[in-house]
């Protein structure tokens, strides 16, 4: 490989009317991903009274989705760049929509669970497609930093309508219903991007490790499942077994991608502090905001006892927040350094925890909406900086995987958050849970003492009297565990605000250079052209220049 640094080249080309049209069909499927999950923890109460899954099926449908995604985020990077990111793309949101359909007419908790997989497949193909695009048909500087503002706000906005549409289909619907929500996304997108999306591929891109893809999910789901046990109160020796497994399999991959010429996962790009310090930051906040979402959902609807609408209407104004914090997080950026910016939106959104940390089990909504937007609003700016940061501290060549990097760094931080946190919240309410005495019915017993959901479910079915004990003690504990988690989410915010104002000084200016390059690896394919641009020059190793 070419290891001297290429210039930018100067008269950078500027994108015209069919690129930014082009940009809301790639809006498209990234609004649609971030919808999905906000939609599904308004349908959790629902399709846990009609499935009834355990605790631990229960965070398995909401966290498979997560784990699914940032485990082929970057395999599917590398296919993208293989068949072309346009096909790809195509492809994976045909397989979205089919997904989608069997998830709205599960018939149990495993068959839920199995098309919530199938859906984090599909959905991992879109991301870096969608990204990788964004950067071919962008090359201005500042053209292509608004169209990745536009194209965050989008995965933000997924989060404010998604409650509100969520809670307007389950007033009306059942809860499968959220699910096709995807279907007509997806075929519109289908139908636009022939017409408006270029295709890229690269004819030079490495080839595809499948072992490395084995490994990185034989690493991921053991550690997962283990936390998970311990969690629920299972065996020991499963769960201390299981982590090993997952940390074995985590080593194997590591000393695998090492010695790979063409790895999956480029570790070597953690050589920079700033690389390394920024991905922390950015699955620090994915793991508080992951976790901390799927409770608070909850607990509007199930503790404060609003309708599924109204809860996603109290959802609303901190997702708006947050997606103007990220379209300002430019200017402020320019006016104070991106650190501060990143660090100091950390701080503030442990002020929001802080307020979630003390909200009680009678009254709360105003404390936890104001929590929540305090929080919104400090992590917002560093969603549209860091991918930049990240980027910027990575070589032209390996820009690719370093973007890939970034985004399975915000999906796996989501997903470990909702197993974490959500496991740590079930611990709490399993030890602070009373069932008040006189309930006979073993089973009814076993069903409120699980989660707050089968508490609700179990009361149903008892006199008014033992259902009102039981269901003041059930919130008690679900608010008791959301004030635990909130008290982590204190920590991380302030531990990795100090790192990005530590790690990330002096790392913003250099993610932003004066001209755009021209990607190194990409080659634009027309409709009907098969071979790349034979004007372009190659260095020795066949890669283009």
């Amino acid at each position: 490989m070419n290891s001297t640094p290429s210039l930018p080249r100067a008269g950078s080309p500027r994108a015209t009317g069919r690129e930014w049209l082009g940009l809301g069909v790639l809006a498209l499927p990234t609004l649609l991903l971030s919808l999905d999950m906000s939609v599904l923890y308004l349908a959790l109460p629902h399709l846990a009274a009609d499935l009834r899954p355990t605790g631990a099926q229960t965070l398995w449908i909401m966290d498979v989705y997560g784990f699914m995604i940032a485990g082929f985020l970057i395999t599917m990077g590398t296919l993208g760049d293989r068949i072309g990111r346009r096909r790809l793309l195509m492809i994976g949101a045909t397989a979205f929509g089919l997904a989608s359909v069997a998830a709205a007419f599960s018939t149990s908790a495993e068959m839920l669970i199995a098309t919530r997989t199938l859906m984090g497949v599909a959905g991992a193909t879109l991301m870096p497609s969608t990204l990788a695009l964004i950067s071919n048909m962008f090359r201005d500087p500042a053209q292509r930093a608004v169209a990745i503002s536009v194209w965050t706000s989008c995965f933000m906005g997924g989060t404010a309508i998604g409650p509100v549409v969520g809670g307007l289909f389950l007033q009306w619907f059942w809860w499968g219903s959220v699910f096709l929500l995807g279907v007509p996304v997806m075929l519109l997108l289908l139908v636009c991007a022939p017409l408006l999306l270029p295709e890229y591929r690269d004819p030079a891109a490495g080839r595809l490790d499948l072992f490395s893809v084995a490994l990185s999910l034989a690493a991921i789901l053991p550690l997962v499942y283990g936390l998970k046990t311990a969690a629920e109160g299972g065996s020991g020796a499963t769960a201390l077994i299981t982590v090993l497994v997952g940390a074995a399999m985590g080593v194997w991959f590591v000393r695998r991608q090492l010695r790979l010429p063409d790895p999956l996962l480029d570790l070597r790009l953690f050589r920079a502090p700033s690389f390394g310090a920024a991905l922390a930051t950015m699955m620090a906040g994915a793991v508080a905001m992951g976790g901390t979402f799927l409770l608070l959902s909850q607990y509007l609807q199930l503790v404060a006892g609003n309708s599924p609408l109204a809860a996603g209407l109290w959802l609303v104004p901190p997702a708006l927040a947050m997606i103007v914090s990220t379209m300002c997080a430019a200017p402020l950026a320019q006016r104070i350094g991106r650190a501060n910016v990143i660090g100091g939106g950390m701080f503030v959104s442990a002020l929001g925890f802080l307020l979630l940390v003390f909200v009680p089990a009678d009254g709360g909504t105003g404390a936890v909406v104001l929590g929540l937007l305090l929080t919104s609003v400090g992590l917002g700016p560093g969603a549209a900086l860091i991918a930049d940061i990240v980027v910027g501290s990575a070589p032209r060549e390996k820009a690719g995987s370093a973007a890939s990097m970034s985004e399975t760094s915000g999906e796996f931080g989501i997903a470990t958050g909702v197993a974490l946190l959500g496991s740590l919240a079930a611990a709490v309410y399993r030890t602070r849970i009373e069932v008040p005495e006189g309930i006979a019915d073993r089973t009814v017993e076993q069903m409120a003492g699980q989660t707050l959901a089968g508490a609700v479910d179990a009361a149903r079915s008892l006199p008014p009297e033992q259902a009102e004990g039981l269901m003041e003690s059930a919130r008690e504990a679900f608010t008791a565990g959301l004030n635990v988690t909130a008290a982590f989410g204190i920590v991380a915010m302030a531990v990795f605000g100090t790192v990005a104002l530590w790690l990330l000084r002096g790392a913003g200016e250099a993610a932003v250079p004066d001209e755009s390059p021209v990607p190194d690896e990409s080659v634009r394919v027309t409709e009907n052209d098969t071979e790349h641009d034979s004007a372009h020059d190659t260095d020795p190793t066949g890669r283009i220049r």
